[in-house]
């Protein structure tokens, strides 16, 4: 296990990167890297294999850590808990982090369980999306254009963990999904099409999910093979995209 680095100026390099990835949401596209907060997200990456460039603790935190978490190859970095309250874009600050390297662009699954994102441009609503596709074993994940950032703190912190299991691909291209994808594509609609319950979900299946205003552009409904909604019987006027 390596020794810590103690870090105490406000302005040192590292800190000024932590301040900007935990506090801006596309900040991660051009470091290449993102920040991840807290102790179940942090070890959700850990039990996923996923080993963090650098893991940043709080110094009372450091204190009385054990296992895991405490264990993490990579550099270690120790700040006084005031400044980590500074980096933390959360309001109770959990006092330990990583660093974690974005992961390698990914190609089209042709064949994998598949979540198709067209602008949901609410951050809580993609991170429960990503959170729901994993549970049901869905294993890919495609964002257009106009979608939240997928690895922006506030996503992260709503999917729970669940980047660490899925194939993500942001910034899909429609053409090479029309093309790429092996399976049949649903659309899914508030009214429209085939009730969920009565719908072939078994093989391979992408299911499209739409803007929390305007749903699914044209264009992504043209490329469905079947439209689907979720019957609801009571007064509801619709339910939330997430």
């Amino acid at each position: 296990m390596t020794d810590p680095v103690f870090v105490s100026s406000r302005d040192n390099a590292l800190l000024k990167e932590l301040r900007k990835l935990s506090q801006d949401n596309t900040a991660y596209r051009k470091a290449g890297r993102f920040w991840v907060e807290g102790d179940h997200l942090c070890r959700a990456a850990l039990e996923r294999g996923v080993q963090p460039a650098v893991a940043v603790y709080g110094e009372s935190f450091w204190a009385q850590v054990q296992g895991p978490l405490a264990d993490v190859a990579g550099k270690k970095v120790v700040v006084p808990d005031a400044l980590f309250r500074d980096i933390s874009g959360l309001e109770s600050p959990a006092s330990v982090g990583f660093v974690l390297d974005l992961p390698a662009e990914q190609s089209l699954d042709a064949h994998a369980a598949t979540v198709i994102l067209d602008r949901v441009q609410d951050a809580g609503n993609v991170g429960s999306i990503l959170r729901s596709a994993g549970a049901f074993g869905f294993r890919q994940v495609l964002a257009l254009k106009g979608t939240a950032a997928l690895w922006s703190p506030k996503v992260l912190r709503a999917g729970m963990g669940a980047h660490f299991a899925l194939r993500i691909i942001e910034g899909a291209d429609l053409q090479a999904l029309a093309s790429g994808y092996a399976g049949r594509i649903l659309a899914t609609s508030v009214k429209e099409g085939t009730a969920v319950f009565d719908a072939d979900l078994t093989g391979d299946v992408a299911l499209l999910f739409g803007n929390e205003g305007a749903g699914l552009t044209a264009a992504m409904t043209g490329l469905a093979h079947q439209t689907v909604h979720i019957p609801m019987p009571g007064k509801t006027e619709s339910l939330n995209v997430g």
